[in-house]
């Protein structure tokens, strides 16, 4: 017997008829046997691997051959404009099967929700967010509606695991888990990573039974182009995407949400059909690009990450990609948005505007070449999520006893983990600060938690990332968007014009008091802002970058304008080795840079050595350190000498007031545990040992040689 063949009959008769597939793809082969058999699993390949089949397929099978009833299977997906796109294919999917499935977020009417409730499907589409207000909301009847839950699935599971919405996510699943009373079959589906194995087990974490790596390499019949060209400028870049490729439909990345609206610009002036979509965009201007573009032929679609993942914007033709990408993990999801047809080719196109990027996008695409891809890790210590999920399950339950709380969180590793003694210092510190407030040996939500967290039906509860003071932008009763408050900061006369959805528009009204902002066209292009925190670079990514820089190795997929930037961008590094630390005072500047090419957290823990143990300021980026004043070779070399001793810098001397800030949920810590937490997560790790096991180099600014 095939694995096909252990399907429901419903499902291969319309696999078959319906669909007219002669056979199912190697994923969705090999994912049928674990999955009917109870397995958790997680199922990798690279984009448009055929994973949403994968899983859905055996878990309707499931659904049918065992006669699960009621709401059955949850399927969580990190963005809500993924589950529209989803929800159409598997409504048809249950719809063969005589079941139903539905939708359940933020954007869904209150009428469909009543229904959903009323009638609950076999499977629910939904976000974790989404899931948190359900369980907290006294409409939702808790334990009739999730008590008879046997399946999740958990797509883009790379999405969630490298952040802290992962550990909300598996937070919300261990409750679910408990009211459902049994073990939850989880299912993770994921592109490809460097440590498959540990997601796995992030994900099952404690449950009990046996769990199945699925995964499928790509494919090596699929053929793929990549090319990187250096443009100068985002103007220039402009000029070569009107003028490459007409007459196809082309996805272009961009690392901001301001670069997207300034490409977009440039684009429309040259008379480009332009759209746009990132994370301040309006919901309603989002879905009328993308339907747009998905209807189009000729067209650019400028984009941040937001369409990395698998929202289908139709068959595209091309990818290209502004400056670089900050992984090859992120590399490869946006090179397989393309190359979707028979015979089509994947492909991705590099548009450096600086020398920094280009050397950039060579190393990730050399990295890529040799087969490398990052790994995820999840971050450490997720001591405020702890703290959110006691004021969350609180509400849930209407009280919650002080020890009680732990039978439904501690199961979760990662909480269980915790030192007891911080556990009770962060429920002692919530209490004292009036965030929880304890009545005969129950815990409810306090004044101050309410104060703070109850806004919108406790809306801001949910999320686990703090939000930043934006403005809603509307052109009539349209709404456009969002932009930080800086953006409407004068720093001259006459009007205040932003960009926003790749349009131009002049302020009529701007209104601080329900922070809205009413435009109208104009003709003259303006600056929109936002707020963000750029990841640093890995330390792999850096030292390839040195690697690059160091070598004189030449590189087919360059263009000849790429191939000039990279010689001029070498000769300028000329000093630069390929196995040491360069410490170089630049002539005619009274300062001293130690190239290490470590990344941002190492090169920052070097500095806080140099504070620590010389009362010395530096301040760094992914490439170097910088001090301010000219220092003796003698000095960096016992600089280096007693940081060798001492290893990566202890926590104690970071200073992390600016990441504090930016916490969601901290003030519900003791200062003592928000800091630790912070220190941990920042500090190196093996890596931060490198740069001081290298040998250092002092150079002289005429210092030209390469081995």
């Amino acid at each position: 017997m095939s694995a096909f063949d252990r399907l429901h009959p419903a499902l291969q008769h319309h696999v078959v008829n319906s669909l007219g597939w002669r056979e199912l793809r190697p994923l969705q082969e090999s994912s049928i046997v674990p999955i009917l058999d109870g397995r958790h699993v997680l199922l990798l390949a690279p984009t448009a691997g055929g994973k949403t089949e994968a899983a859905f397929f055996p878990a309707l099978s499931r659904l049918l051959t065992e006669n699960w009833t009621g709401l059955s299977v949850i399927y969580v997906c990190p963005l809500k404009a993924l589950l529209n796109n989803l929800h159409l294919r598997l409504q048809q999917y249950c719809q063969w099967a005589g079941r139903t499935c539905a939708l359940w977020h933020g954007d869904i009417s209150q009428g469909t929700r009543a229904k959903v409730l009323k009638e609950a499907p076999d499977i629910l589409l939904t976000t974790p967010e989404s899931l948190e207000v359900m369980l907290i909301s006294n409409r939702v009847h808790k334990r009739v509606f999730f008590g008879n839950l046997r399946m999740v699935i958990v797509d883009e599971l790379h999405a969630f695991a490298g952040d802290d919405r992962g550990w909300h996510l598996l937070s919300v699943l261990e409750r679910l888990t408990r009211i459902a009373g049994r073990e939850i079959q989880r299912i993770g589906l994921s592109a490809t990573i460097g440590n498959p194995d540990e997601l796995l087990d992030w994900l099952a974490g404690h449950c009990a039974g046996n769990r199945e790596l699925v995964v499928i390499p790509a494919a090596s019949t699929v053929r793929q182009e990549v090319q990187i060209d250096y443009v100068g400028n985002l103007e220039n870049a402009a000029t070569v995407i009107s003028r490459l490729h007409a007459g196809e439909k082309r996805l272009v990345f961009c690392d901001s949400r301001s670069r997207v609206e300034q490409l977009a610009s440039h684009l429309r002036n040259l008379e480009v059909e332009t759209f746009v979509s990132h994370s301040s965009v309006s919901v309603e201007e989002r879905h009328r690009a993308e339907l747009a573009f998905a209807q189009s032929s000729n067209c650019v679609i400028v984009a941040t990450s937001t369409l990395e993942l698998g929202i289908d914007v139709g068959d595209l033709d091309r990818v290209i990609q502004i400056e670089a990408t900050g992984s090859v993990a992120s590399f490869l999801q946006r090179l397989g948005r393309t190359g979707r047809r028979p015979g089509a080719v994947s492909n991705c196109l590099f548009l450096a505007t600086d020398q920094e990027s280009l050397i950039q996008a060579i190393a990730i695409v050399e990295q890529w070449r040799s087969g490398y891809v990052e790994p995820i890790q999840p971050p450490v210590l997720p001591l405020h999520i702890l703290a959110q999920q006691i004021m969350a399950l609180a509400l849930q339950e209407n009280g919650i006893g002080m020890r009680s709380w732990q039978e439904w969180l501690l199961r979760l590793p990662a909480f269980a983990k915790i030192p007891e003694e911080d556990r009770a210092a962060i429920l002692k510190h919530m209490l004292d600060s009036g965030y929880l407030h304890e009545d005969q040996g129950i815990l409810w939500l306090g004044r101050k938690g309410e104060e703070e967290f109850g806004y919108r039906n406790f809306m801001v509860l949910f999320s686990v990332f703090t939000s930043t003071p934006e403005f809603a932008v509307y052109w009539g009763r349209q709404h456009l968007g969002s932009v930080h408050e800086s953006t409407f900061f004068k720093r001259n006369e006459g009007p205040i014009r932003l960009s926003l959805a790749g349009r131009a528009w002049c302020v009529q009204d701007l209104n601080w008091s329900d922070r809205t902002a009413f435009v109208v066209p104009d003709h003259e292009r303006g600056i929109s802002r936002w707020l963000g925190l750029g990841r640093p670079l890995s330390f792999d990514l850096c030292r390839k970058v040195r690697t690059v820089l160091a070598s004189n190795d030449g590189y087919e997929y360059l263009s000849r304008r790429a191939t000039e930037a990279l010689a001029e961008a070498r000769e300028e590094f000329c000093w630069l080795r390929p196995d040491a630390i360069c410490v170089r005072a630049p002539a005619s500047k009274d300062r001293t840079e130690i190239w290490t090419y470590a990344g941002q957290n190492v090169n920052a823990s070097l500095s806080n050595g140099l504070n620590h143990l010389a009362h010395r300021m530096a301040t760094v980026d992914n490439f170097r350190l910088r001090i301010n004043e000219v220092v003796s070779a003698s000095f960096i070399q016992q600089w280096f000498s007693e940081m060798r001793k001492l290893g990566p810098m202890p926590p104690a001397f970071r200073d992390l007031s600016a990441l504090l800030d930016r916490l969601k949920f901290r003030q519900c810590l003791p200062d003592q545990l928000a800091e630790r937490m912070l220190s941990l997560r920042t500090m190196p790790g093996a890596e931060g040992m490198a740069p001081l096991e290298e040998g250092i180099i002092f150079v002289h600014s005429n210092t030209c040689k390469r081995h």
